[in-house]
C-alpha cells in the first residue's frame, strides 16, 4: 500500500483530498468536526517533512455552483485552530486565486480551496478539470475514505497526473486496513450485526458476510419485512413488500450455509413515530394494526447481546431502532454496550460502520471504547461487498 510514510514531503506541495463535509447550523459553526479532526495526522506529517498543504474537498451537495451556504470558508477559523496555524483561503479551487496562492505557497503553509462540488466537473469525473486541480501541487494524497466509492475529479480521476507521486494518507490507509482485517483475517467467533431501513440497501453486504460470518444479527427497520415475509403483522412498521421473498431466500441461504441467523423475538412499539408516543412491548410479529415498531424489545436485545459478548470479531452497520428519539434508543444502547464489552472483556475486534452506526457510538460516547469506528459509510459497505472503490483503486493502479 502505498502510504505517506513512503515519502519525504520537505519543499513539496502535497495536494490533499480531504473529506470535510461537516455539518454546520444556521450560524455556520461546525456541529461536528470529527472529519476535519481525522485528517490532521497526515497534515501533521506532510507539515513536520517541511512540505507545504493544500486541501481540496466538497461542502453539501451545492446545485447550481457556488452558493455562500456550502462554501468552505466557513471552516476555515476552526480548521487554523485545529491544525494550530493560520489556514489561507482560496475563494476558487481551479481559477486564479488558487493558482497564485498555491504557487506563493511555502513550506509549513496551508492552503483551503472553495468547495470543489461548485464545479459540475467534479461529480462527472471531468479530465480537463481534475488536470486543473493537478498543476496546484506536486505530490497527490487522497484521505477521504467517505469519498472513496465516487469516481470524482478529485478522488479518483485526479491520480493519473501524478504517476509516481500519489499516496494514500493515514485516514485512508488505515480505513482500509481495518477493512481488510473483517473481510479477510477475522477471528472466530465472526458476528455481523445489521441494522437500518432497508433489506435493499443491505442485499448484497449481507449475501457476502453469509460466506464469512458465524453469526448474523438483524434488527432496525428492516427486520419488519423479514417479519411479514415469514407470516407476522407488522401494523404500520416499515416495510419493504418487494423484498420478503428475498427476504426468506436468505434465511434459507444461511440455513445453508450453517449461518446462525438471528431475528428480533419482541419489539417496542408505538402508536405514532415521536418521542412521546405511547409504546409497548410485543412479540416479534405480533403488532397491532395501527402501531409501528420503533426498536428491538429487552428480550431481543438480551439475545443480540448475549451473542456479541461472546464473539471475537463484529461488524456492526445499522442501528436497532429510532436511536435519535431516547425514548427507542434502549436496544441500540444494549448492541453498543455489548460490542464494548465483547472488546475491552473479550478482547474482541469491533468495526462500526460509518453512518448511523458511528452516529449512535457518538451519541453514547463509546467511540474510544471499541476497535475502529469508519468515517465512510456507504464507501465502507462498497467495500465490504467486495467491490473495487475507484478511490482505492486510483492510488493502487
Amino acid at each position: 500500500m502505498n502510504t505517506i510514510d513512503q515519502f519525504d514531503f520537505k519543499d513539496k506541495k502535497a495536494l490533499i483530498r480531504v473529506d470535510f463535509n461537516v455539518p454546520l447550523d444556521a450560524e455556520f459553526n461546525i456541529t461536528d468536526d470529527k472529519r476535519i479532526r481525522a485528517a490532521l495526522p497526515t497534515i501533521s506529517k506532510i507539515l513536520k517533512d517541511g512540505g507545504a498543504v493544500i486541501l481540496m474537498s466538497h461542502l453539501g451537495r451545492p446545485k447550481d455552483g457556488p452558493t455562500d451556504k456550502y462554501s468552505l470558508k466557513h471552516i476555515v477559523a476552526d480548521l487554523s485552530t485545529l491544525i494550530g496555524t493560520e489556514v489561507k483561503f482560496a475563494d476558487d479551487c481551479i481559477g486564479e486565486s488558487a493558482t497564485s496562492q498555491a504557487a506563493d505557497l511555502k513550506p509549513g503553509e496551508v492552503l483551503l480551496l472553495e468547495n470543489l462540488r461548485f464545479y459540475k466537473e467534479e461529480e462527472k469525473g471531468d479530465v480537463a478539470f481534475a488536470e486543473k486541480l493537478s498543476k496546484l501541487g506536486d505530490v497527490y494524497v487522497n484521505d477521504a475514505f467517505g469519498t472513496a466509492h465516487r469516481a470524482h475529479a478529485s478522488t479518483s480521476i485526479i491520480a493519473q497526473f501524478f504517476p509516481d507521486a500519489k499516496y494514500f494518507g493515514y485516514l485512508m490507509a488505515s480505513e482500509v486496513e481495518n477493512a481488510e482485517k473483517i473481510l479477510n483475517h477475522a477471528e472466530r467467533p465472526f458476528t455481523a450485526i445489521m441494522g437500518g431501513a432497508k433489506v435493499s440497501d443491505k442485499i448484497l453486504l449481507i449475501e457476502k458476510l453469509l460466506d464469512k460470518v458465524d453469526n448474523l444479527i438483524i434488527g432496525g427497520g428492516m427486520a419488519y419485512t423479514f417479519a411479514k415475509a415469514q407470516g407476522g403483522e407488522i401494523g404500520t412498521s416499515l416495510l419493504e413488500a418487494d423484498k420478503q421473498e428475498l427476504s426468506l431466500e436468505l434465511i434459507e441461504k444461511a440455513k445453508a450455509k450453517g449461518v446462525n441467523l438471528i431475528l428480533p423475538v419482541d419489539t417496542v412499539i408505538a402508536d405514532k413515530f415521536a418521542n412521546d408516543a405511547d409504546k409497548k412491548d410485543v412479540d416479534a410479529g405480533q403488532i397491532p394494526a395501527d402501531w409501528m415498531g420503533l426498536d428491538i424489545g429487552p428480550k431481543s436485545a438480551a439475545l443480540f447481546a448475549d451473542v456479541v459478548k461472546n464473539s471475537k470479531t463484529l461488524l456492526w452497520n445499522g442501528p436497532m431502532g429510532v436511536f435519535e428519539m431516547e425514548s427507542f434508543q434502549v436496544g441500540t444502547k444494549a448492541i453498543a454496550d455489548a460490542v464494548v464489552a465483547a472488546t475491552k472483556e473479550n478482547g474482541a475486534f469491533s468495526l462500526i460502520g460509518g453512518g448511523d452506526s458511528a452516529a449512535a457510538i457518538a451519541k453514547f460516547g463509546l467511540e474510544d471504547e471499541v476497535s475502529y469506528v469508519s468515517t465512510g459509510g456507504g464507501a465502507l459497505l462498497e467495500y465490504m461487498e467486495g467491490k473495487e472503490l475507484p478511490g482505492v483503486k486510483a492510488i493502487n493502479g
